[in-house]
């Protein structure tokens, strides 16, 4: 089966879905509209998202888009089951909304058919291109290499996916599921940044190697990189980032800087520049930011400031080269 084209630059969905604060349905949609306006046609969301309200914002935008024309990954493995929540709780895994609803883990293969049919009633589409089985290290990634992975092989074989991978934060676990299936993709989350590269040891190789496309996510690493200047109060990997990460930054920026360059264009540039990654995903939390994304992912780098962070020790030779 053909591998779905994703575009150098794609929408993830995870602040649509309320990640953090909430967002109110026009914004949401006006958001979605941007990244289409800008030539994204690549479009990634997940039942955890929200608890399913991404799946449906997404869904209820691309139901006005021809089908040929756009690409949509969601993911399997968090089951949401409806439970009682009469005080009005909030979730507590990040997105601000009701807690009505619950994850629950299953690799099985019924749960991931399951997940499938439920995301395609919440999107409102006719298909799903591709399927990450989502953060399985977080749960049982055992489990998830010996029942999830066979599952989608075969819902693959079956047509009912175009192509399957697994996302997660772990270049670990990334790295075992791409030895233990057949893979189409990845979805690598914050381990190939401008900050830090620790997949190109092995992981970025073997996908190379195997013909598995690699899909960028939290390439601003928390949104340390995501300013031209990093202020003190900066996030690195969800939490204040410490004083070495916040200095080698600033380096970055500096550097960047004297390139005439914004840090968050070479952030962008940068994680798609490595012949293995076929997509760069970045979420936004309004219009204007993803406009601003796309021209960012555009903006003229000249190739001198690469060989210039390599000289200040702020990036290895072979990842230039590479």
């Amino acid at each position: 089966m053909t591998l779905p084209e994703l575009g150098r630059l794609g929408f993830g969905a995870a602040g649509i879905g309320n990640l953090y604060r909430a967002m109110d349905d026009a914004v949401a949609a006006a958001t979605l509209g941007a990244a289409w306006d800008a030539g994204i046609r690549y479009f990634d969301t997940a039942p955890h998202y929200g608890l399913g309200l991404s799946e449906r914002r997404v869904g209820s935008f691309l139901a006005t888009k021809p089908r040929n024309e756009f690409v949509i990954s969601t993911k399997v493995g968090r089951i949401l089951e409806a439970v009682d929540n009469p005080s009005g709780a909030r979730d507590t895994q990040g997105f601000d909304v009701p807690a009505d609803t619950e994850r629950r883990w299953d690799p099985s293969e019924a749960g991931i058919r399951r997940s499938i049919e439920d995301s395609l009633e919440r999107l409102g589409l006719d298909r799903i291109d591709i399927a990450y089985l989502h953060d399985p290290d977080f749960y049982d990634l055992q489990a998830g290499i010996a029942q999830a992975l066979p599952a989608l092989e075969k819902l693959r074989g079956e047509g009912l996916v175009r192509a399957i991978g697994v996302g997660a934060n772990s270049s670990d676990a990334l790295r075992d599921c791409v030895r233990a299936a057949d893979l189409d993709l990845i979805m690598l989350a914050g381990r190939y940044t401008l900050l830090e590269q620790p997949a190109a040891a092995d992981l970025l190789p073997l996908c190379a190697e195997r013909g598995v496309g690699v899909v960028n996510v939290g390439v601003y690493n928390s949104g340390l990189l995501a300013r031209p200047a990093v202020p003190s109060s900066a996030m690195y990997n969800y939490a204040p980032a410490p004083a070495g990460i916040l200095a080698r930054a600033r380096a970055l920026a500096a550097c960047c800087a004297d390139f005439g360059v914004e840090l968050p264009a070479a952030a962008l540039q940068f994680a798609a520049g490595h012949p293995a990654v076929r997509s760069v995903v970045v979420g936004a939390s309004g219009a204007g930011q993803i406009t601003q994304t796309a021209q960012r992912m555009a903006a003229d780098i000249p190739a001198g400031l690469w060989g210039a962070m390599v000289d200040r020790g702020l990036l290895a030779a072979e990842l230039v080269r590479a």
